[in-house]
């Protein structure tokens, strides 16, 4: 099974753990990400070679404008995919097997938990795994210590406060924050209703 072959099978399924193929690769990729995160963790790095690094990690080509202050941690890597002028602070964790995708000019702060994986609820099932796609979209700001939850999209500019825990998507142009995760108000200017 190749990456892009696995990629898909997260994308098209809801549970990961019968195909003994895909756990497989998986296993392989989360040796390869804690190989390449320990460089990453371990010792000071030119934004240039950062870059480079992260490029590795992630199996795709990562714009120059990217910034990332480390540690970092990821038991995948493949899955995520980054649009220009990131910056991801130090201390965040991503779960990245149902997919991450940021876009151009997000921030995401200090201590950040991005989980695209739920366990299952049966008991008997719980080593099943439920993939789900979080999106995080173009300047959107996420505070320190935000958990985000697999399925998440959150809208262009919005602004998810330090501490929340997002299990709904959140609109555009808003600030949210609480756990759960609640709109608290619209960024001046938006056209979005507080009540979403």
């Amino acid at each position: 099974m190749t990456i892009t072959e696995l990629r898909k099978y997260f994308k098209e399924n809801d549970s990961i753990g019968e195909n003994k193929e895909a756990v497989d690769m998986m296993r392989l990729c989360s040796r390869e990400a804690q190989k390449i995160t320990m460089r990453i963790n371990t010792q000071y790095h030119e934004p240039e070679e950062m870059v480079e690094l992260f490029s590795e990690l992630t199996g795709r080509e990562v714009d120059p404008s990217f910034r990332l202050f480390p540690p970092f941690y990821t038991d995948f890597g493949k899955n995520i995919v980054l649009g220009k002028d990131v910056f991801i602070n130090a201390g965040c964790k991503f779960q990245d097997q149902g997919g991450i995708f940021i876009d151009d000019g997000a921030l995401i702060g200090h201590g950040v938990v991005l989980a695209t994986l739920d366990h299952d609820l049966d008991p008997a099932k719980r080593q099943s795994l439920h993939p789900g796609p979080i999106h995080i979209g173009k300047n959107v700001w996420i505070g320190a210590n935000a958990v985000i939850c697999r399925g998440v999209t959150i809208g262009d500019n919005s602004v998810i406060a330090a501490g929340a825990v997002v299990v709904k998507d959140v609109p555009p142009d808003t600030v949210a924050g609480g756990v759960p995760v609640r709109v608290l108000k619209k960024i001046p200017g938006s056209e979005i209703d507080t009540d979403a």
